[in-house]
C-alpha cells in the first residue's frame, strides 16, 4: 500500500503533466517552445534573404555600365594622342601617355589653384546653403508669422527664373564692389537657394514633431537652442544630401565662374580649362587629362563618404 508521501508526489507529477502545453514530441515540439519561438520565427521570416533573378543583374549591370562608360572614356582618350583620336575607329583602351597628358594639363591650366579654388568656393557654397536652408525650412515648415505662404510661394516661383536674367545687373553689382576676379564673386550669390530652402521645408514638415520644439521651449530653450539641439539633428539626414548634392553642383558650375573670374587671377576648374582648349588645333587628349583631373577629386569624396552619405539617405528615408 502506497504511503502519503508517494500519492502526493503522484498527484504533483500528474498536475505538472496536465499543465505542460501539448505539442509535437521530438525537435518540432522543441522548437515550439516559448523560448525558441522567436528564434525560429526571425530566422525563417527576418532572416530571409531575397535574391533577384537574372534579369536584373543584367539590368544593373548594363546601367552601371553606361554610367562608368564616360569617365572610362575620359581616362582613354586622356592616355592617347591628338592624332590617335580623330582616326576612325576611335580607341577603345588605354595608352601610354596618360602621365604626360596629365603633366601637361596640370601645368598649362594651373590645376594646383584651380583645385585649391574650387575647393573653397564649393565648400563654403555647400556649407552656406545647408545652413542657411535649414534655418529657412525651419521657418516655413514649424513657424507662425504673416504671409508665410505667400513668401513660400514666391521663393518657389524664384526657381523659375531663369539665371541668365540675372547676369547684368549681378555682374554690376560685384562691379561696384571691385569683387571681379575673386572668390567671394562666386561664393556670396549663390549662399541659398530657393530648392534647398524647399528641400529642408519638405522634410522638416513630416521628419520633426512639433511637440519635441514645443517640449524643448518648456524646458526654456530659445530660439537658436531649439536650432541647435532639436532641428540640426533632426535635419542631419536631409542636410547630408542636400550638402552633396550642392558641392557638387557648385564644382561644376561654368556659368557664372567665367563671367567673374579669369583664368590668370584666381579661376575655378571649369574657368581653368577653358584654356586647355585653345590654339588652332585643340589638343583633345590634354583637354581629357584636364577633366579627368578635375573629376578626380569628386570621385575620392564618394569612395571615402559615400557610406555616410548612403547611411544619411537611408536614415533619412526611414524617418520620414
Amino acid at each position: 500500500m502506497p504511503n502519503a508521501r508517494s500519492t502526493e508526489h503522484s498527484e504533483h507529477a500528474g498536475h505538472a503533466e496536465q499543465a505542460r502545453p501539448a505539442g509535437p514530441a521530438g525537435p518540432a515540439g522543441r522548437a515550439a517552445r516559448p523560448g525558441l519561438t522567436g528564434r525560429t520565427r526571425r530566422t525563417g521570416h527576418a532572416g530571409r534573404h531575397l535574391y533577384g533573378g537574372k534579369l536584373t543583374y543584367a539590368v544593373l549591370i548594363l546601367f552601371t555600365a553606361g554610367s562608368l562608360f564616360p569617365l572610362v572614356w575620359t581616362a582613354v582618350a586622356a592616355s592617347r594622342n591628338n592624332t590617335r583620336l580623330a582616326q576612325t575607329p576611335p580607341p577603345f583602351w588605354f595608352g601610354g601617355n596618360l602621365l604626360k597628358n596629365l603633366e601637361i594639363a596640370w601645368t598649362d591650366a594651373n590645376m594646383g589653384t584651380a583645385l585649391l579654388n574650387t575647393t573653397i568656393v564649393a565648400g563654403s557654397v555647400a556649407a552656406g546653403t545647408v545652413v542657411f536652408s535649414t534655418l529657412a525650412g525651419f521657418a516655413f515648415a514649424k513657424l507662425r508669422f504673416r504671409l508665410k505662404n505667400l513668401l513660400l510661394l514666391l521663393v518657389i516661383g524664384t526657381m523659375m527664373v531663369p539665371p541668365q536674367l540675372s547676369v547684368v545687373p549681378l555682374y554690376m553689382m560685384i562691379a561696384k564692389l571691385s569683387w571681379t576676379d575673386q572668390l567671394q564673386s562666386v561664393v556670396l550669390p549663390t549662399l541659398v537657394s530657393a530648392f534647398g530652402v524647399f528641400f529642408m521645408r519638405q522634410y522638416l514638415t513630416e521628419a520633426l514633431p512639433s511637440e519635441l520644439i514645443e517640449a524643448a521651449r518648456v524646458d526654456g530653450a530659445n530660439s537658436w537652442r531649439v536650432v541647435w539641439h532639436v532641428v540640426f539633428p533632426a535635419a542631419r539626414p536631409a542636410m547630408a544630401v542636400l550638402g552633396m548634392l550642392t558641392f557638387v553642383m557648385a564644382w561644376n558650375d561654368f556659368f557664372w565662374p567665367i563671367i567673374a573670374l579669369t583664368q590668370t587671377g584666381s579661376p575655378t576648374v571649369q574657368v581653368a580649362l577653358t584654356g586647355l582648349g585653345r590654339g588652332y588645333i585643340p589638343d583633345q587628349s590634354v583637354i581629357m587629362a584636364g577633366a579627368l583631373l578635375g573629376t578626380l577629386p569628386l570621385l575620392l569624396a564618394f569612395v571615402f563618404f559615400g557610406k555616410q552619405i548612403v547611411g544619411g539617405i537611408m536614415q533619412g528615408a526611414i524617418k520620414g
